[in-house]
Order: C-alpha cells, then structure tokens, then sequence
C-alpha cells in the first residue's frame, strides 16, 4: 500500500495531507497530492484578501466586475449567499467593513476541492488538514470513524475533546489569531472561545462555525436545526454545548486540528 504524508504552506497556515491508496504507486500518489496542492495554491492566487491583484481583491475595490473575474468566483459567493441564508445571517460574507469577503468559507470550499482531486485518483484514505479545516475520505487504517482533535481554547499543548467525524469538521474561535471574527448582527456579551460544527460538507461546515464562533448559543441552536450538521461550542466561561449527533471518543486522535 503506497502510504504520503505531506505538508504545504499555503492560505496563510500549512495543511498537511495523510493518503494512502493500495491500488496506486507511491509515484502516481505523489502526482495526486501535487496536483491537489497546486489547486490550493492556485485558490489562494485567486481568493487571497491579502493579495493585492488578486481577483478578490480587485473585485472589493470595484476595479473587477464580477462577470469578468474567475468562475469559481460567482460559485463562491453562491456559496457564501446559501450559508448566510441557512445560518439566518450569523455567517455574512457580504457585510464585511471593506467589502464582500469569503474567507470564513472559501478555505474549507478549496480544502475540499482538493480532497475530491485525491478521490477522483484512487486514494482510498486520506485526510486533508487545513489549520483545523479537516476533510475526510474513507477511513483509517485501523478502522472506523476518524477521531479528530479539537484544541483546548486555552491550553495549546492539550485538547478539549476527541470527536468521531465522517466527512468533515471545522474549528474556529480568536484563541490564536485574536479578534478577527466580523458579527454582522451584533451579540451581547462575549464571543465563545471556540466552535466546532462536522457534516458532509467542510465548506458548509467552515461557514457554520465561524457562525456559532460569533453568534453562540443562537448560532448553536440554528446549526442543531440543520440536518447532518453537528455543534460543539465552548463558551467564555469554559462551559460546553454539543447537539445529539456530537460524537466524542476517548481513543487517541488521527488528527488535531
């Protein structure tokens, strides 16, 4: 069984890749994790706030008409319309100070693209890792779910809970980067410390938990509604929220996020 792990610095953090396919060379599995980065990287050109010429970029100083920018452009922001909408405002990629700005979605929608790449190869395992962004495909060696780390809010060698995951699972919360979350209702009182969401979809997922991340327990309470999508929020307080399908394990993770 050709078996790769992988990392590479890009969107801003490193995402790392754990494949494993017995039907492929390790040199075809190599081909499969490049030409998956390549798609993260070529993303992030188009994407970046932080690049001037980007699409992005030039598209929020209106010197890009919307039509004339790259298709996934549009896709992203249908995307980012669809999750404003299903998290009754919580997430908003267009209220943004600045402009429109799909960042709280747009890395878990290239994370995923990019495992699809791996899974249209043949690999039959694999895990893609973005800064706890987490897509899944198949599972681990030694069966069953994925066991996923999620990081102690406040504790940065410790973690606050192992969570089984299928498909996908996204953390956010301002414990590393600081207050960098955009609230586009206005929450009383503080933010929590961290929020996780899992379901089929990391994009979804990613927006979901920037929502809750911002909007608590109201965010919360709408993403328990949501079928097939899951919520794990720790609060200011260290308290703890899980909806029903919130899966913890005490094995050791495959994964930290």
């Amino acid at each position: 069984m050709a078996e790769i792990v992988h990392t590479e610095e890009v969107m801003g953090t490193v995402v790392s890749f754990h494949v494993e396919a017995p039907t492929l060379t390790e040199s075809e599995l190599w081909e499969a994790v490049t030409t998956s980065t390549a798609l993260l990287h070529r993303d992030d050109e188009t994407f970046s706030t932080w690049k001037p010429e980007s699409p992005m970029s030039r598209l929020r100083r209106g010197e890009l008409r919307l039509e004339d920018a790259p298709a996934e452009v549009a896709e992203v922001l249908d995307l980012c319309e669809a999750a404003r909408t299903l998290s009754q405002g919580w997430f908003d990629a267009f209220s943004v100070p600045g402009g429109v700005d799909p960042t709280g979605l747009v890395k878990g929608w290239s994370l995923e693209r990019a495992l699809a790449v791996l899974v249209d190869a043949g690999i039959s395992s694999a895990v893609v890792n973005g800064g706890g962004d987490i897509a899944c495909h198949g599972e681990p060696i030694q069966g069953g779910p994925w066991r996923i780390g999620v990081r102690h809010p406040w504790r940065a060698d410790a973690l606050a809970a192992v969570v089984e995951v299928d498909r996908a699972i996204a953390t956010s919360g301002e414990y590393e980067r600081g207050r960098h979350l955009f609230d586009p209702i206005g929450r009383v009182g503080p933010p929590p410390a961290s929020a996780t969401v899992t379901g089929p979809s990391l994009t979804l997922a990613d927006a979901l938990a920037t929502a809750v991340a911002v909007g608590g327990t109201e965010a919360f309470d709408i993403v328990a509604s949501i079928d097939g999508y899951d919520a794990y929020l720790i609060g200011a307080d260290g308290s703890e929220l899980a909806t029903s399908g919130i899966r913890f394990s005490d094995a050791d993770p495959d994964e930290r996020d």
